[in-house]
């Protein structure tokens, strides 16, 4: 059986098989290159249509990034898919708190997600920082109230949250927000792969070396 072998071979004729679809999207160099991140950690074309970008959002994020900023996100999946050993060379680490037992206590206590109580703690750590939740609506919801009501503000919010309960409007929301720069998709798709996919997206627009 012949197959492609080579990682880089297989990820630049992905890329080669992606591109028609992008073509009449009106995208610049770097848009098509977090779009292209996106619909290739999903393996779904379909992704290219309803991908959310704010104008500034790559902007915003590239420059917290190579300033040093840390990562701040809603479960271990997304933390562990980041290229850690990139983000580190710009200075930054990746968090997530949803696993530890004060949070759990803490969600229990105020009778919220234990992903709301992670964000929440996290407080204005948070500012300058890049957000990114891939899992938990309740999570982006909470970080978005967090923007309207205590005047947080992240660098940039990467809130791909996926499912069919909540999903969907909690990413309507950050995409109709006028405060902070985000990278979303509309309706039920989502997944803490395709977050990650969009920060290291970001990371090689900076750096491409592996």
């Amino acid at each position: 059986m012949d197959f492609i072998k080579k990682p880089m071979d297989i990820e630049n004729r992905s890329m080669e098989i992606i591109a028609p679809y992008l073509e009449k999207l009106n995208l610049n160099e770097e848009e098509i290159k977090v779009y292209s991140r996106i619909i290739h950690a999903a393996g779904d074309v379909e992704y290219a249509p309803i991908i959310r970008l704010h104008p500034e959002a790559i902007r915003k994020a590239k420059e917290a990034l190579q300033s040093g900023c840390n990562i701040y996100t809603d479960v271990e999946m997304v933390r562990t898919g980041i290229n850690k050993r990139k983000l580190a060379s710009f200075g930054g680490e990746v968090f997530c708190r949803v696993a530890e037992p004060e949070i759990a206590e803490a969600a229990k206590e105020q009778g919220i997600t234990r992903s709301m109580a992670a964000m929440r703690s996290f407080g204005k750590e948070m500012n300058g920082a890049i957000i990114a939740i891939g899992n938990a609506p309740t999570a982006l919801f909470e970080v978005l109230r967090m923007v309207e009501e205590e005047g947080l503000r992240p660098a940039a919010i990467v809130g791909i949250p996926v499912g069919f309960v909540g999903a969907a409007d909690s990413k309507a929301a950050l995409a109709a927000n006028t405060l902070v720069p985000y990278v979303t998709v509309e309706g039920t798709k989502g997944g803490s792969p395709i977050a990650a996919a969009v920060i290291n997206a970001i990371m090689y627009i900076i750096d491409n070396s592996r």
